[in-house]
C-alpha cells in the first residue's frame, strides 16, 4: 500500500485530488480510486466527504503523521538496500499476449541487464483493460493497441510497431479473391470486445462483407490454430511471431488497415525513472 499511502499524503498536504494528481502525475480518478483502496484497507474514511476540498476528518488528521513517518522510513529502506550505484524497486508492467511472446521478452533482457535488482511484474489484459488500470495508477504502462479513441489527456502514448492486418486462410483453401474467401468461408472473429477486434468489425462494415459467424475469441495463435486446423478464415494481424506454417496469408491492399501496439503511460513518464527506461527498452526491441 505505500503508493496509496505516497497519494494520501500528496492529498492531504496539497488541499486538493487534482493538485495531487498534478503533483504525482496521475489523473484525478486514479487519485480518487487509490484513496478509495486506502480507505478500505484500513476500513476507516480520511476525508470530509461533505467539503469541496479534501479536508481529513478526524481520523485522517490523526493517521497523516504516522503514515509521513511511514513513507519516510520505507524510502529510507529502499535507498540503503539499494547501496551506492544500485537502483531497485518494483515495476508493474501491463501486455496484451502476443506482446508479451515476443516484444516484451526482448525488452525485458536488455532491462534486467541495466537493472537486475528491479522486480518486474507483469499483468496479463485486453488493451482497454490494460488501458484502464493505466490511468488509475494500477499499473505503471501498458503495451497494448492503440484505440480508435484520443487517450485521455493525462495519459501518452509511444508507437512501437505497425503490423498489418492480413486475411489467413487454410494452405488448402480455394485459390479465389479474398472477397470470396470471406463470404464463403466460415468466419473466426477477432474478439470485437478487443481493440483489434473493432477494427476487423470496422473494415467489414466498410467493405459491406456480410460473413458467416463460426468462432470469436481473443487469442492472436489460437485463432492461427483454428485457420490451420481448416476451421475459417480470420482477419488478423501479421505479427513478427507468428506460425506460417499451414496458413496462406493474404494480403487486401487497404492503406491504414493495421494495428499498432504502443505505449500507455502517465505524463510526464519521466517522473517515473524506472517505465522510462523500459520504455527506451520496447523501443528498442521494436526496431
Amino acid at each position: 500500500m505505500l503508493r496509496e499511502f505516497k497519494t494520501f499524503v500528496a492529498v492531504a498536504r496539497g488541499g486538493t485530488f487534482t493538485g495531487a494528481g498534478r503533483q504525482l502525475g496521475l489523473t484525478q480518478s486514479a487519485v480518487s480510486a487509490q484513496i478509495r483502496r486506502l480507505e478500505a484497507w484500513l476500513g476507516a474514511e480520511l476525508f470530509d466527504r461533505g467539503a469541496k476540498s479534501a479536508e481529513l476528518d478526524a481520523q485522517g488528521r490523526e493517521l497523516l503523521p504516522q503514515v509521513e513517518a511511514l513513507v519516510a522510513a520505507a524510502q529510507g529502506l529502499v535507498e540503503q538496500a539499494a547501496g551506492p550505484g544500485r537502483v531497485s524497486g518494483h515495476l508493474r508492467v501491463g501486455a496484451i499476449a502476443s506482446a508479451q511472446q515476443d516484444l516484451l521478452v526482448r525488452a525485458l533482457a536488455h532491462f534486467r541487464g541495466d537493472y537486475p535488482d528491479v522486480q518486474v511484474r507483469v499483468v496479463p489484459g485486453v488493451s482497454l483493460n490494460l488501458l484502464g488500470q493505466v490511468d488509475s495508477g494500477e499499473i505503471d504502462l501498458a503495451v497494448m493497441i492503440r484505440p480508435s479513441f484520443a487517450l485521455p489527456a493525462e495519459l501518452s502514448w509511444q508507437p512501437l510497431v505497425r503490423e498489418p492486418m492480413v486475411l489467413a486462410a487454410p494452405r488448402h483453401a480455394p485459390r479465389v479473391a479474398w472477397r470470396e474467401l470471406l463470404a464463403g468461408q466460415p468466419f473466426i472473429r477477432y474478439d470485437r470486445a478487443s481493440f483489434g477486434g473493432r477494427l476487423v468489425d470496422g473494415f467489414l462494415k466498410k467493405q459491406r462483407i456480410a460473413v458467416h459467424e463460426a468462432i470469436e475469441l481473443d487469442e492472436i495463435d489460437a485463432i492461427a490454430n483454428l485457420v490451420r486446423q481448416g476451421l475459417g478464415v480470420a482477419l488478423m494481424p501479421h505479427t513478427r511471431q507468428l506460425d506460417t506454417r499451414g496458413l496462406r496469408l493474404i494480403g487486401l491492399d487497404e492503406p491504414g488497415f493495421h494495428r499498432e501496439i504502443g505505449i500507455a503511460a502517465r505524463r510526464p513518464l519521466e517522473r517515473a525513472p524506472l517505465a522510462a527506461a523500459l520504455a527506451h527498452c520496447l523501443a528498442q526491441a521494436a526496431r
